[in-house]
């Protein structure tokens, strides 16, 4: 039974899943007043228990206090209220790399009672679009410097009525900053319920058609006092680091809900290649990193140039599975092991991992607190430990999608299945087997193998196409196209690189084939059903 909720606009509690398609909702140690508002708990709360003169937020080369965050964004949300016309339950989109300013758009729409849909800034006009068509989004806040695809987007969208700058530097030069500069510094948050809409994460699944899943205020802070409380043990004196993109569930969590909730600080990076990374930790100590193997990998190498990372006190690894080479070097030359971990956009954030006081080297380690998870056959039967299954898991926070059939298959008999193979051995440790569907895992991210071959299928040369994921030593996968040729069209290099260029320029540039082969023909089957799975093979 939901609580009650401060959303005039409807729309997200109206299309929840049906009662019976909810996964078990476990919720026994996690327990918030019936009206609650995330943000308000992570910034004006944390003014009156008295962090105020604490460093919340580093970047673009400032520090911003706790103080500060909480008079910054009562005044954005302000504007948003009286000059953006934004009520409760309405849609916000923020779009904007890493940066402070982001984090502030995000916290202001929420104490509005908005309902945010934070996106990656690498996503096209086209991608933007089937955004807004689902969650039927009328405003959406713009980093002044990524304004162009969105408001390509807004001309042919009939939702999308509104785009406002804002500066996503440390200027406060665009238009959302002028007018927010003008309002006072206190605001009455609405008082939302715990049981109401906070966030939509857009997934795109293995098909490429988006999904939202649907997060409440309560998940938000589920998520820091299970997993950051249980297994970081945050203080007020953590600095954290990372690359997940804000727009990802995982770096919403790791760079912005763990730290804001206990008092400690994010630094935000931009461009947060390794390079970058190991810069932030050495200049302001950074003590908690989240970020993909790939990365780590990259900071090895840096220990052994000379960089001084001896701060960090915790690597968080997911996103892609750990491999064990990485997970030994880094415990030779730091003494502190990376902890391997599992999460989904579905679950929000990570629900088992590795902890500092029980690990197993190659695992991803044992549910966290609140989470209960087995490996099950195609009935939902547990199998023998030793076994490949699927992965089932549940806990306080579980999949909710916005008006999606896809419910049906990722929640069964109150279980979340989480598209993973795992095997789970005698001691308990869970281990990653492989990915039960065809998602690509690339250095992180997930790049669904129709979407690319979509694009492909744009260009006049392309015929055909089929797109997989393969093994790569440095990225974990990488996308590989198979590609049959229009008639006339040279196989050779440059064709290649003009085809990788296409994708790049149609949808997110990370999600383009850095393998190219070409072929006279496509393996098929008497329907005419590609058969990707020889293609692995081959």
């Amino acid at each position: 039974m939901l609580g009650p909720s401060a959303h005039i606009d409807t729309f997200s509690r109206d299309n929840l899943p049906p009662a019976a398609e909810l996964p078990d909702f476990r919720l026994a140690g996690f327990d918030y007043p019936e009206r609650l508002n995330v943000a308000v708990e992570l910034t004006d709360r944390m003014v009156q228990k008295g962090f105020g003169d604490n460093t919340a937020l580093i970047g673009n080369g400032r520090r911003r206090t706790y103080k500060e965050l909480t008079d910054w964004t009562n005044r954005l949300a302000r504007a948003l209220v009286e000059n953006y016309g934004v009520r409760p339950g309405n849609r916000v989109l923020v779009r904007a790399a890493n940066n402070p300013a982001m984090v502030a758009c995000w916290l202001a729409a929420t104490k509005a009672g908005a309902v945010v849909v934070n996106t990656m800034p690498m996503l096209r006009a086209g991608e933007l679009g089937q955004i807004v068509d689902k969650a039927r989004i009328a405003l959406a806040l713009c980093d002044t410097r990524l304004m162009d695809e969105l408001v390509a987007c807004a001309k042919d969208n009939r939702f999308l009525e509104q785009v406002v700058g804002f500066d996503g530097t440390a200027n406060h030069d665009a238009e959302l900053d002028r007018i927010a500069l003008t309002k006072p510094v206190r605001f009455e948050a609405v008082a939302t319920g715990r049981d109401d809409v906070a966030l939509l994460g857009f997934t795109s699944g293995t098909t490429g058609v988006p999904k939202a899943t649907m997060h409440f205020h309560r998940d938000l802070l589920i998520i820091a006092d299970g997993y950051a409380k249980d297994v970081l043990g945050v203080t007020p004196d953590d600095v954290f680091v990372g690359s997940p993109p804000l727009a990802f569930t995982f770096g919403l969590g790791g760079l912005a809900i763990f730290p804001l909730r206990f008092g400690a600080a994010a630094t935000l990076l931009e461009n947060a290649s390794p390079a970058n990374m190991v810069e932030i930790i050495e200049t302001y100590r950074a003590t908690i990193s989240f970020t993909a193997p790939t990365a780590y990998r990259a900071m090895l190498t840096a220990m052994d140039a000379g960089r001084d990372l001896s701060s960090l006190r915790i690597a968080v690894s997911a996103g892609e599975t750990l491999p064990a080479p990485v997970f030994n070097d880094w415990l030779a030359k730091t003494g502190k092991p990376i902890l391997d971990g599992i999460g989904a956009t579905e679950m929000l954030h990570i629900f088992i991992s590795n902890r500092l006081d029980d690990l197993a080297p190659g695992s991803t380690g044992k549910p966290v607190h609140g989470y209960e998870a087995r490996v099950v056959d195609e009935n939902m039967k547990e199998v023998p430990r030793g076994t490949v299954g699927r992965l089932a898991v549940r806990g306080p926070t579980g999949c909710r999608y916005l008006a999606d059939e896809r419910q049906r298959s990722y929640v069964r008999d109150g279980w979340n299945l989480t598209g993973d193979s795992f095997v789970q051995d005698e001691a308990g440790y869970f281990h990653f087997a492989a990915r039960s569907d065809d998602m690509i895992i690339s250095a992180g991210y997930n790049i669904a193998g129709p979407e690319v071959e979509a694009a492909l299928l744009t260009h006049a040369d392309v015929l055909e196409c089929a797109v997989i994921g393969v093994a790569d030593a440095e990225r974990g996968q990488i996308v590989q196209a198979h590609i049959v040729l229009a008639e006339g069209v040279v196989p050779d290099t440059d064709t290649a690189k003009r085809l990788q260029d296409h994708v790049k320029a149609t949808i997110a540039p990370y999600k383009y084939p850095r393998s190219v082969k070409f072929t006279p023909n496509l393996p098929k089957t008497q329907t005419g059903k590609i058969q990707r799975f020889l293609l692995r093979k081959s």
